[in-house]
């Protein structure tokens, strides 16, 4: 099983395909499954950018990274940067999805998804009629400033956008949850971080490279970092390296010791004892047990 990672011109197969182009920051698509073309669209893959996907009617059963969920609507599922998704969906369902790249958001949101698992807690967000109606009373209005030429277009879409990943975060985590408060008010530097360490977590697994490249010393990253976000910046670098070996180990057709040279691991013997360090089990106990479990 190979894992595809794709851009924005692989998102969306119906509709307009022309006006999605490889420099596209922002689609916004409803998508009646019944006229998709499925040939290969069932295989694993990953997004560059942002997905949230509100799913109207039907259902959908699929695996989020090797987690593996059925989903009815009306609900919303998100996605992150890199997280692996493969899916089927029912012949009648109906999705309006969302994608958005980090260099569209506007500052304040950016705040907001630094820590896109802390504020969502969940991929997928079970909605009642009202709340359901709450984040189609935004998705209406990006849609429609899509797919028109209006001036200032794009500003409305970005402000539109923020108030609508707020609204999804806050049915997902409500405003008396301490995390989602606590999240929004994470600072510069630990936005900062965390943009970093998904970008090079791969070569760079020392808090001392990102100080380095943040113009500060290592203890003030970490105290600051721990201080905003609760867990110190060596936790987070190690954290996204184990999520990514995770998804490596459950979907590539790789030795570990290929993994452990993809994440920057002197050798394999090294990536063992750290993974199992972090998750009780050794890589190849990990593939075993998850893949017994979902195929």
């Amino acid at each position: 099983m190979q894992l595809t990672k794709y851009s924005r011109t692989s998102l969306i197969s119906v509709g307009d395909p022309e006006s999605i182009t490889e420099s596209s920051q922002f689609v916004i698509q409803l998508m009646h499954l019944k006229d998709l073309n499925w040939e290969g669209l069932n295989m694993p893959r990953r997004h560059d950018g942002y997905n949230i996907n509100i799913l109207l009617k039907g259902s959908v059963t699929g695996y989020i990274d090797f987690e593996k969920h059925t989903i009815h609507a009306p609900a919303i599922i998100m996605l992150e940067p890199d997280q692996v998704h493969q899916h089927s969906m029912s012949t009648d369902a109906e999705v309006l999805t969302l994608y958005f790249t980090h260099d569209f958001l506007i500052t304040e949101t950016l705040g907001v998804l630094s820590c896109w698992q802390c504020i969502f807690k969940d991929n997928i967000v079970h909605l009642d009629e009202s709340q359901l109606q709450e984040v189609l009373s935004f998705a209406r209005i990006l849609l429609h400033e899509y797919r028109n030429d209006k001036p200032r277009k794009e500003a409305v879409i970005r402000n539109v956008l923020s108030a609508f990943i707020i609204a999804c975060g806050r049915i997902a985590r409500p405003e008396n949850d301490e995390d989602f408060r606590a999240d929004i008010s994470i600072n510069g530097l630990g936005i900062q971080f965390k943009v970093l360490v998904d970008q090079h977590f791969r070569e760079k697994v020392q808090v001392s490279d990102y100080a380095e490249m943040l113009h500060v010393t290592p203890g003030h990253l970490n105290d600051t970092v721990k201080n905003a976000i609760g867990r110190s910046a060596k936790q987070i670098i190690d954290a996204k390296r184990i999520m990514e070996a995770k998804r490596l180990l459950f979907w590539q057709r790789l030795s570990v010791k290929q993994i452990a040279g993809e994440l920057n691991f002197d050798d394999d013997a090294y990536f063992s004892r750290f993974f199992k360090k972090h998750t009780g089990l050794t890589p190849a106990g990990f593939q075993k047990t998850i893949r017994e479990k979902y195929n």
